[in-house]
C-alpha cells in the first residue's frame, strides 16, 4: 500500500534532514508499506538555509518530492499543498522537528491497514513516553480539545497533536482553508461531518522542544485555534443554513 508524508517546514535547518531519513528508515521497516511511499517536503518560505539543504541532499532523490512556497503562508497551507500532490492510499502528516518519532507511524497506520478505521489522531496523552513541558501549554490543549469535541462531538483527547493519518480519498477530497496552525481543528471539523467516517485515536511520543530550541506556537496560535473551532464547526453551519434559506425562499 503506497504511503504519502506531507513535511510542511519552516526554519527547521538543524533537524529538516534528520527527520526525513528517519520517516524513510521508518517505513522502509514497515510491514504493508515495503519501500512503496513518497515524501513531500514543503518548505514554506524559509529563512535560513533549510531550503539550500534539501536542494543540496534531495533534489535527485526519486522518493522525495520539493515543494517550495513562495513566501511563508503557514502550516495549513503547506500541508494543504503537499496533500494536493499526494497520490498514496494513506497520507499522513509529519512535522519537520524532533517532536514526533517517525517509529510510531505503526501505531498510526494499524487501523487503515486493518480497515477499521478512515482516519487515525494520535495522542500525546494515551501512553509512551513523552517529554515534560509547559504546564500551561497543557492546559490550553487540553480545553481546546475538548471545545473542539463539544462541537464535533468526537471523543479525542489531543486535537492539537501534528500526527494524523488519513485515507487518500478522503483528505484529499476535503477543501483546507485554514493557513497557521488552525489545520488541526479544522481537519477535525471536517472529519466529523463526513457519514458513517471511522475515527480511531492512538498514542504517540512527544519530544516536545522549548521555546530555545526553535517551539514556534505561542499564546496566540492558541486564540486563533478558538477562532478556528467557531468558523469550522459554527460560523460555517450558520453560513450555509443562511444560503439554503434565501435559496429556498428565490425557488418559490
Amino acid at each position: 500500500m503506497q504511503v504519502s508524508v506531507v513535511i510542511p517546514v519552516f526554519n527547521e535547518e538543524r533537524t529538516i534532514c534528520q527527520v526525513i531519513e528517519n520517516v524513510r528508515h521508518a517505513l522502509t521497516q514497515l510491514s504493508g508499506v515495503e519501500g512503496a511511499f513518497e515524501i513531500f517536503v514543503v518548505d514554506d518560505g524559509s529563512t535560513d538555509s533549510t531550503r539550500r539543504l534539501l536542494e543540496g541532499a534531495y533534489a535527485h532523490a526519486p522518493d522525495i518530492h520539493l515543494l517550495f512556497q513562495p513566501k511563508n503562508r503557514g502550516k495549513g497551507a503547506a500541508v494543504a499543498r503537499g496533500v494536493a500532490e499526494s497520490r498514496g492510499a494513506i497520507v499522513v502528516i509529519q512535522d519537520a522537528d524532533l517532536e514526533y518519532d517517525p517509529r510510531d507511524l505503526r501505531f498510526l497506520f494499524a487501523p487503515i491497514f486493518e480497515n477499521r478505521a478512515d482516519v487515525v489522531f494520535g495522542s500525546r496523552f494515551r501512553g509512551r513516553s513523552a517529554r515534560v513541558l509547559y504546564f500551561r501549554h497543557y492546559l490550553a490543549n487540553r480545553a481546546l480539545t475538548f471545545v473542539s469535541n463539544v462541537f464535533t462531538n468526537l471523543n479525542l483527547t489531543d486535537v492539537e497533536a501534528g500526527y494524523k493519518a488519513f485515507r487518500g480519498d478522503l483528505i484529499r477530497g476535503l477543501t483546507l482553508e485554514s493557513a497557521r496552525f488552525g489545520f488541526e481543528p479544522e481537519v477535525a471539523a471536517k472529519v466529523a461531518r463526513i457519514p458513517g467516517v471511522r475515527v480511531y485515536e492512538v498514542g504517540i511520543s512527544y519530544f516536545g522542544r522549548t521555546y530555545e530550541e526553535g517551539k514556534k506556537v505561542t499564546w496566540r496560535d492558541g486564540v486563533a485555534a478558538l477562532w478556528w473551532i467557531a468558523k469550522f464547526n459554527v460560523v460555517d453551519d450558520l453560513g450555509r443554513a443562511l444560503s439554503e434559506r434565501v435559496e429556498r425562499k428565490r425557488g418559490r
